[in-house]
């Protein structure tokens, strides 16, 4: 059994995903996606975070929901948006307490009720974080525009994000989404941290763990940034195998050799758009590794 723990003298498994809102790295792209996300919904306003798979997205909308006031805000979370306006509905109306009715005519109207009272009635704005949302259809999309349409259009009874992948910017911009893509009031892409973002990341995450001194070298976070682009949940991963070809190793420090043993049995696309094929690496068997070009779907 690998024991990363008492090798490095961790005080617990860093890089895991079970950090509390005040433990997160606050990197330039997190704080503004955080920033954007807060002033969304104090607005009551309909917003859309974008980015790469591992970018951050919804960990900036998770540290944007601890910062609010749990008393005045009622966050209704949808992890899977493939079930349609329907599923949506229905979500919404169990999540505010209500009971679901069956034909659609009846329960779009009750979901647009509960959202209403929740607001009206009980003084707390409704956040619908719809996350993966670059997986709705045209017909989900729209509905989501009618339900943020109170008073004659004059004012919102609830705050939505769309959190998605790019193609949800995409097709945002088609013609027949016309109406949402004009209420729509913040935007932002998340890009990748920049390299000294990352060594600073990296460094964080390890003094979560108990090391507050180097344990990677300056080299080996280089390789990690270039081959993860920056994107937070790339470095992680990296980050975690590098230490276990350290390990395996029994070296002290997680060198530049260790970081490439990691990208080569990972098989980690490069800055370069190439993927390493997953084998035995150069640096144990002296073989020169084969690169081939990587083939997006």
């Amino acid at each position: 059994m690998i024991d990363l723990r008492n090798h490095y003298g961790f005080t617990r498994q860093p890089f895991g995903k079970n950090l509390a809102p005040g433990m997160l790295h606050q990197h330039a792209s997190h704080a503004e996606a955080a920033a954007r996300i807060g002033w969304c919904i104090g607005e009551r306003a309909l917003g859309i975070i974008t980015g790469e798979v591992g970018a951050g997205k919804t960990v900036a909308a998770r540290a944007a929901i601890a910062a609010l006031d749990q008393t005045r805000h009622t966050l209704i979370y949808l992890a899977n948006p493939t079930t349609g306006a329907r599923g949506i509905c229905h979500h919404i109306v169990t999540a505010l307490g209500a009971v679901p009715r069956f034909q659609n005519a009846a329960l779009f109207p009750q979901a647009a009720d509960a959202l209403a009272a929740e607001h009206a009635e009980r003084g707390k704005v409704p956040v619908l974080l719809v996350d993966e949302a670059h997986l709705l259809d045209h017909g989900a999309l729209d509905l989501i525009r009618m339900l943020s349409n109170d008073q004659m259009d004059a004012a919102s009874p609830l705050a939505c994000l769309l959190i998605g992948q790019p193609t949800l910017r995409r097709m945002i911009k088609l013609g027949i989404l016309a109406a949402l893509d004009q209420r729509i009031a913040i935007r932002y892409a998340m890009p990748g941290m920049t390299a000294a973002e990352t060594a600073d990341y990296i460094h964080h995450h390890l003094k979560l763990a108990g090391r507050a001194d180097p344990l990677f070298s300056d080299d080996a976070i280089t390789v990690i940034h270039d081959a993860a682009r920056g994107l937070p949940r790339a470095v992680n991963n990296l980050a975690v195998q590098a230490l276990i070809a350290a390990y395996a190793d029994r070296k002290a420090i997680v060198d530049q050799a260790s970081t490439r043993i990691a990208i080569t049995e990972g098989g980690c696309p490069g800055p370069s758009g190439l993927r390493i094929l997953i084998g035995s690496s150069p640096e144990r068997t002296g073989s020169s590794a084969r690169e081939i070009p990587e083939v997006h779907a």
